[in-house]
This record gives C-alpha cells, sequence and structure tokens, in this order.
C-alpha cells in the first residue's frame, strides 16, 4: 500500500495475524495511518457530505415533481387534455428521478457500512497517536450533526404545519400527501446523517481512547472489537 498518496479504490481490510508481513511496526502503523485517513474520508469527508446532499435534493425534487401532479389534480388545474399530458408528465418525471435517488441512497448507505467496518479492522490493528486523532474527526461529526440535526426539525415542523394549515381551499389532501411526504424524506435524511455522525465519533473514542499495556498490544490477534 502506498504511504504517500490517496487510494483510488477502497482500501482492503487488513490481512489477518498469520498472514501479515510488515517488516517493522512502522510499516504497519504507516498503512494503517494511511488506510484510516482514506475510509474516513470516504465515510465523513466533503466529498461524502457532498453525495449526501445530492441525493436528497433529489429525493425532494423527484417527490416535488410527483406532487405537482397530485396538487394539479385535486385542484381543478387540468382543464384540457393538455393540462393532463403535462400532468402525466410530471408524474413520470418525478418517479423517474425519485426511483434513482432511492436507489442511489441505500447503495450510499451499504457503502457507508463496508466502510465503517474496515475502519474498525484498521483502528484495531494498533495504535498510533497522530492518526488516531485524524479519525476522531470532531469538526467533521459536529457539521454532520448540525446538518442532520436541522433537518430532522425542518421535516417535524413541516409534518405538524402542513396539515395544521392546509384545507380544502389551499391545497386539499394532495397538498397535504406532498407536505408529508416532504418532511419524511427530510427527517429519514437527517436522522440517517445524525446516527452516522454521532456512531462514528463515538467509535472513534472507543478504538483510539486509552487502553493498558504496551504500544501495539491490541493487533490483529486480540480480535476486533464489536461494531455499534
Amino acid at each position: 500500500m502506498s504511504r504517500r498518496t490517496a487510494l483510488p479504490y477502497l482500501p482492503p481490510p487488513p490481512p489477518p495475524a498469520e498472514l501479515q508481513s510488515w517488516p517493522d511496526r512502522a510499516a504497519r502503523l504507516a498503512d494503517r495511518a494511511l488506510a484510516l485517513d482514506d475510509l474516513q474520508r470516504r465515510f465523513l469527508g466533503v466529498g461524502r457530505l457532498t453525495l449526501f446532499l445530492t441525493w436528497f435534493l433529489l429525493l425532494e425534487l423527484g417527490w416535488g415533481f410527483v406532487g405537482a401532479g397530485l396538487t394539479a389534480v385535486d385542484g381543478g388545474a387540468i382543464v384540457d387534455p393538455l393540462s393532463w399530458i403535462l400532468c402525466l408528465f410530471s408524474g413520470i418525471l418525478g418517479i423517474g428521478v425519485l426511483v434513482p435517488a432511492v436507489w442511489l441512497t441505500v447503495r450510499s448507505l451499504r457503502r457507508d457500512r463496508v466502510v465503517r467496518e474496515r475502519l474498525i479492522a484498521w483502528a484495531a490493528l494498533d495504535r498510533d497517536a497522530a492518526a488516531d486523532a485524524r479519525l476522531r474527526a470532531p469538526g467533521l461529526s459536529v457539521c454532520w450533526l448540525l446538518l442532520s440535526c436541522a433537518m430532522c426539525a425542518v421535516g417535524l415542523w413541516t409534518a405538524f404545519a402542513v396539515p395544521l394549515n392546509t384545507t380544502r381551499d389551499n391545497g386539499g389532501y394532495p397538498f397535504v400527501v406532498y407536505g408529508m411526504g416532504v418532511a419524511l424524506i427530510l427527517w429519514v435524511t437527517g436522522l440517517t446523517g445524525l446516527v452516522k455522525a454521532v456512531g462514528h465519533y463515538r467509535m472513534a473514542l472507543r478504538l483510539t481512547g486509552p487502553v493498558s499495556g504496551p504500544p501495539g498490544a491490541r493487533s490483529a490477534s486480540s480480535g476486533l472489537p464489536r461494531p455499534e
């Protein structure tokens, strides 16, 4: 594993104890630091946060097209065949955006699970103060935490505000359905980011906290900690 450049691929898990061939502890720590930095970037970095927000916006965009069609049907906006065609097109376009967005979101969550498992495996390999401090990433964790809390708060407010303020004259049931869908996307996305941020920070503290014994005592032979 290169020690100077970021890996273009997902770092593999460390080899089992009987197959490890590092010449010394310094080489093992260097590979560990590189793997941890790369995995943390893929898990919490700016690029991952950008993808997180992109998939969220795609979900809202797709649901927005669907909601536009729902509200048009009930709101009396359809008065001729052309209006029906535009309404149908809006619904199809919304589903065409929503389905890939859901697939991309699920795919990202599955990849996050793999990245987290490999983070745990590499962190359990040894101890190194500098690499362990970077693994905690308090700044990135706080950024994810605040953004996710804001999403949950807006989603919760929307879930109550839309039904309470909607009447037959200003949207009716289709608008309530649309608003609840917006709230659900906000709430689920925010909750996902919240669990991710808190879980990573707790995991990092548990894996890199002080332990008794000589340096390197916690190696692959000691087994991996159970993920939370």
